[in-house]
This record gives C-alpha cells, structure tokens and sequence, in this order.
C-alpha cells in the first residue's frame, strides 16, 4: 500500500498516548451507546405499537378515518361488511373487535384486558396456540389468553380456569402466542366475534376493523378508492403500521423526547472526541512537524490524521454497539416490559453520526497539521 509506512505511524503515535486514545474511545463509545439505546427504546415502543397488525397478520384493513392506532378503533355500521365485500376487487373481507374490558379475580381484584373478537367462521388472525385446540373456542363462554409479558397479571391461568368479565363468566380454553406484545400494558384475551360484541357493552356500531384480503396487488389502488367514497379508510399492513408510527412520533411526546436526548448524545460525543482529537494533534505537533521535516507530504499527513480519526471512529462504534447490546440483553432477561430493540435503521443512524463526528474530528486535525511549519516547530 502507497502510504501504508505514514499510515503506521499515525497508528504508533495514537496508541503510545494511551490517554488521549481511551478518552476518544470513551468518547465515541458513550455517545454510540446513548444514541442507540434511545433510539432502541423507540424502536421497540413501535414495535408494540404494531402488535395488534403484526399479530393479526391482514393485508389490508378498512377503518374509520379518524383511527390513529390499531388499540383505539372507532366502531363502524355492521352494512359496511357487506358494501366491501361486494367490491370487484376484494377476495374476501371478516370482521374484527378490539376493545377494552374489566376481568374480576377469583380474589376479587379486578385487572383491565384487551378483547380480540375474530371472525366466527374463519377465525381470521387467530393466534398459535402453545396449549388447547382452536375448536374449542366455539365453546360456551370460550376464551384464549396470549402467553406474554402480561399473562402473570391474570395469575398465569391454565386451561380451565374461569373469570368473570363484565359479570360473564370466561373459561380459558387454549394459551397462545403471538409475534408481538402489546404497549398498553394489559394481558389479551380471544373469543369469537359475536361473543365479544355480546360481552362487551358497545354503541350503536360493534364493527372495530374489517380485514380485507384483495385478490391481487393491482387491487389495492380501487379498494382503497371505493371505500373511500363510503366514507371510511382502506390501509394496507405498512401504511396502518406507518400510520401508527406517524401518530406516536408527531401526535405524542415520545417521539420528540427521543429525538432531543439522540441529539444531545451526539453533541455530546462530538464534543467530547473534538476536543480530544484537537488536544491529541496540539500535544503531537512537533512529531508531525518532524515528519514534514523530513519529506511527508501534506496530503500524506492529511491521509494519516483521516486514518487516525477512521480508526477511532469505528472502534468507538463497536464497542458502544456492543455495550448496548450488553445491556439491552441484560434488561430484557430481568425485566419482559423492558421494549428496546435494535434494527438496522438505528444501527444505520448511530453509523451516520459516528461519521459526521469522525469527519469533524478529522477536519479539526487536518487544519492544525497543514499549518505546521517545521522552522517554527525546531526553532521552538
């Protein structure tokens, strides 16, 4: 390699002053790790946000236009079921419930739960059951329970065992699983579509979601078109979970809190490795002085303080990728609430600040070491 002797050098002179290469490690690490452990925390508040679409897996979903997550529906006239299904393009359509109820305790105590009623023919969306057989769910007071972070909260039912919700009794008939956990913090209960309408006090309108399967892709402009002139909202999978993310993002606290401590984290780091990075070439002066002295080119020095701020950079990223994995990993296993997750667009930022903070630390050193003049640094 060309410049592979002045690019070993810079590495010779980073290391041998272990102060100042720890400080930009620690420097680079610590901002790495707060900006990805808040946008982790985000990520995984979305995450749940999404559960209910993730769980019911449905490629399109026709709701009310004022709906901003799948938790909070806005009931809808049952005729609406059957103007979308007549629509040319749609390959069915089943309707779904969400909604809220109270279940009381055999203690007594009562605890608050989300009710999914499916459709009672297709029993669209149903969970994977872990214990029980779906079947049964057609069974008198029949309900399942999502096996989550929120089933202790029932006191960790078996099959069999009975509630009493909104002075029904419920006899838990299968444990399930699902792909993803809810945010509201409340355990989740299955039951056919007209049981839950039946258990839980409504309006007017029982109708949450009608689920639509379009017969193909090419469909999915004129569904969305005609349910539109009904008055109500057709959303594919990715525009509802986009929607969801909008609402929490600019509609609530969340998303403008974790953005302003990710910026404060990337001040920060910037901060901490420019003033380091600039001591760091103060205190070195002389040596690239010397090294001009002796026939290193400007662009030479040029490449090696870019290598110099490369390598520290990147390892500082590294390890705030692995300290944050860490203890993500270790939050997670104490506590199942703990949301955080890393995906590859937080993995992306954080790389893209690092960069931004690497270059300015780099533009730093480059100016003060094209200044040296070697007579000034010998006369000295």
């Amino acid at each position: 390699m060309k410049n592979a002797g002045i690019l070993r050098i810079g590495f010779k002179l980073l290391v041998n002053d272990k102060g100042k290469f720890f400080g930009l490690l620690i420097g680079i690490t610590f901002a790495v790790f707060l900006m990805m452990q808040m946008t982790a925390l985000f990520a995984g508040i979305l995450n749940h946000a999404y559960s209910t679409v993730t769980n019911i897996g449905a490629n399109m979903w026709v709701m009310d236009p004022g709906v901003n997550t799948a938790t909070a529906p806005i009931p809808m006239p049952n005729y609406l079921e059957d103007e979308v299904r007549s629509l040319d393009g749609v390959r069915y359509a089943v309707p779904l419930f969400v909604g809220g109820a109270m279940v009381k305790m055999t203690d007594g105590r009562y605890q608050a739960v989300s009710v999914v009623g499916l459709d009672d023919a297709s029993l669209f969306g149903r969970p994977e059951l872990e214990q029980g057989n779906i079947q049964d769910i057609y069974a008198d007071n029949a309900f399942l329970v999502v096996d989550d972070a929120e089933f202790p909260k029932l006191e960790n039912p078996k099959l069999g065992t009975t509630f009493e919700l909104n002075n029904h009794h419920v006899t838990i008939v299968g444990i399930a699983k699902v792909a993803s956990n809810g945010l509201n913090g409340v355990p989740t209960l299955y039951t056919t579509y007209n049981r839950a309408i039946q258990y839980i006090p409504q309006m007017n309108f029982t109708l949450s979601y009608l689920l639509v399967q379009p017969k193909d892709d090419a469909a999915v402009p004129d569904i969305k078109a005609r349910v539109a002139k009904l008055g109500y909202v057709a959303l594919t999978k990715d525009d509802f979970n986009r929607q969801i993310a909008d609402f929490f993002i600019y509609q609530t606290g969340i998303g403008t809190n974790i953005l302003l401590m990710t910026l404060i984290s990337f001040v920060v780091g910037m901060a901490i490795s420019g003033q380091t990075f600039y001591t760091f070439i103060y205190e070195n002066l002389d040596k690239f002085g010397a090294l001009k002295a002796i026939g290193a080119r400007g662009q030479q020095l040029v490449y090696m303080i870019l290598f110099i701020a490369a390598l520290t950079s990147l390892t500082g990223y590294g390890l705030g990728i692995l300290l944050v994995t860490v203890v993500i990993t270790a939050v997670r296993a104490l506590s199942p609430y703990y949301a955080a997750i890393i995906t590859f667009w937080n993995l992306a930022l954080a790389f893209g600040m690092v960069l931004v903070i690497g270059a300015i630390s780099g533009y730093i050193g480059v100016r003060k070491v094209l200044t040296i003049d070697p007579y000034d640094i010998f006369r000295g």
